[in-house]
């Protein structure tokens, strides 16, 4: 192989493997913390919101890559979609598998030094480096040594807490300068669906899991029973957002959030039945973005009162 291709190969590669999908999903949860921010009184700093965003991104990628790392034996074996079975990079044989783990280092590494810069620099509090590094260490785990989170039927809890809850968070406390809890409550009846979600996306690979041993709910559970376990935390998520009104979400937050029910119903019907319900991919992704919305909408003053 040339250099140039081998070049191309790597760039490729590391594209792929970063899954820029995924990735836009992760973007948009942190925007909503950031909205979060916006929408509970704080200004938006161009430079506390710019270095949270690369250090995110960076951090983000450090995970994927960790993951793709960890997970070449099933991602060999399962049929991939746009939502799940890996990048499909290293089984393609088009990098080393060893670039992704020195590639997750890489960016693990970039996005830590970004964020201490932030503090240093006065326009991050040291509560956001902590929120970044136990994300970090959450997404590794997923994957990786010692806890194999995912190998163990733990990975759609850890992923949903992360990818749902912490995300929000993070980028909220990048953006107001302030730890505050409640924001995590704020964000739980999304982390329900963002877990409906994983429940969706690790149905399809269930049978290249459990070949490798890799023991996700699809994998462990009988059909029948994820179903009811995708309603009953379907259910959950939105008594909740009901018993959060008014003191926790505001009621434009509350209202936005049930143009996701429709998709969400469906999903629910469809679940196991289907290769891959995308209805509930579909739905947490407009919740997500439904809420981001009315967030900055209440920011900026657009009320239902």
């Amino acid at each position: 192989m040339t250099q140039r291709a081998l070049l191309r190969n790597t760039v490729i590669g590391l594209w792929g493997m970063a899954r820029p999908l995924v990735m836009v999903s992760n973007i948009l949860s942190w925007l909503l913390g950031v909205s979060i921010a916006y929408g509970s009184g704080f200004g938006i700093g161009v430079e506390a919101v710019g270095h949270s965003l690369i250090a995110m991104v960076l951090v983000s990628a450090s995970v994927h890559y960790a993951n793709e790392y960890a997970d070449h034996e099933t991602d060999a074996l399962t049929i991939r979609t746009l939502y799940s079975g890996g990048s499909g990079v290293i089984p393609r044989d088009l990098v080393p598998r060893s670039l992704a783990l020195e590639s997750a280092w890489g960016a693990l590494s970039l996005g830590l030094l970004v964020q201490l810069a932030a503090v240093f620099m006065g326009v991050h509090p040291w509560s956001a480096s902590a929120v970044l590094v136990i994300g970090a260490t959450g997404g590794w785990m997923y994957s990786l040594p010692p806890l194999k989170l995912g190998w163990r039927g733990w990975g759609e809890v850890d992923n949903a807490f992360l990818g749902s809850n912490l995300l929000p968070l993070y980028g909220y406390v990048t953006t107001s300068g302030r730890f505050d809890s409640w924001v995590m409550l704020a964000c739980l009846p999304f982390s329900f669906i963002a877990f409906t979600n994983l429940l969706a996306v690790t149905w399809p690979d269930r049978g290249a899991d459990a070949r490798v041993g890799k023991m996700t709910l699809a994998t462990l559970w009988r059909p029948e029973r994820l179903r009811v376990l995708n309603s009953v935390v379907l259910v959950a998520s939105f008594v909740l957002l009901l018993a959060l009104r008014g003191w926790i979400l505001p009621a434009e937050v509350v209202l936005a959030s049930f143009a996701a029910l429709p998709l969400l119903l469906w999903g629910a019907m469809t679940y196991t039945r289907t290769r891959i319900s995308r209805a509930i991919v579909y739905g947490m992704m407009t919740m997500m973005v439904s809420q981001t919305i009315a967030w900055f909408a209440v920011g900026m003053g657009l009320t239902l009162t």
